[in-house]
């Protein structure tokens, strides 16, 4: 078979649980989104682009109107969040490589076997979450309603949560991992209803697993200063 015919027939392929078609490139890119997480947990810049292949998937999954998903609705604020993954885990990508690549130069590392200082985000970097936080949802809820998202309130308000969540990682802000326990409130509701269960089962693993996340976060910000 062609590496052409074998790609469709993985885009195609779904698995039944409970009479409950899911699609097996939804439980593939939530795989790589769980490996990136350890690997951010870890401080490790291989997390990047391995949550890159998994944000590719995910996008042809939220868009099941278009891509003829089991589910077949549109969460364009779940799509739209996966290319601004890919942007932001881009920006990642390079500040904590360029981190590991400075400290190489001077001769002090960030972290044995890391590439980044966790640390706390100024006052003024706080009032700028939040002000970005109201004002984007308020905005994309909007937009999504125009475009026909389903659900547009919740989905702006998890596509702005993940937005400064991602860059707070890679700025290296110990603060990213509550900004993804605001959008676990949120996501695993959404995507129950809207039948996307493996995502949802992945948004109530992260919940457990960035409050681990953060506690690794802390200490370790708390022994760099």
């Amino acid at each position: 078979m062609s590496p052409q015919g074998l790609l469709f027939d993985f885009l195609d392929a779904q698995l039944t649980i409970g009479g409950v078609p899911i699609l097996w490139r939804e439980i593939v890119g939530n795989v790589f989104g769980v490996a990136s997480a350890i690997g951010g947990m870890r401080r490790q810049s291989w997390a990047w682009p391995v949550g890159i292949v998994g944000n590719l998937l995910l996008f042809t999954v939220f868009l099941g109107g278009v891509f003829h998903t089991p589910q077949d609705l549109d969460l364009y604020g779940q799509a739209g969040r996966q290319v601004m993954f890919c942007a932001v885990s881009i920006y990642g990508w390079w500040a904590w490589t360029s981190t590991r690549r400075r400290a190489r130069r001077t001769g002090i590392a960030p972290g044995v076997g890391t590439d980044v200082v966790p640390h706390w985000a100024t006052n003024r970097q706080r009032i700028g979450i939040v002000v970005a936080m109201a004002v984007g949802t308020a905005a994309l809820s909007f937009l999504f309603s125009a475009l026909g998202s389903w659900g547009p309130v919740a989905d702006a308000w998890i596509f702005m949560g993940s937005l400064l969540a991602t860059y707070g990682m890679a700025r290296g802000w110990t603060e990213f991992w509550l900004l993804w326990i605001a959008v676990d409130v949120v996501g695993v509701p959404l995507l129950l209803k809207a039948g996307y269960y493996p995502s949802a089962a992945l948004y109530l693993v992260y919940a457990a697993f960035v409050v681990w996340g953060f506690v690794v976060w802390l200490r370790v910000g708390r022994r760099s200063g």
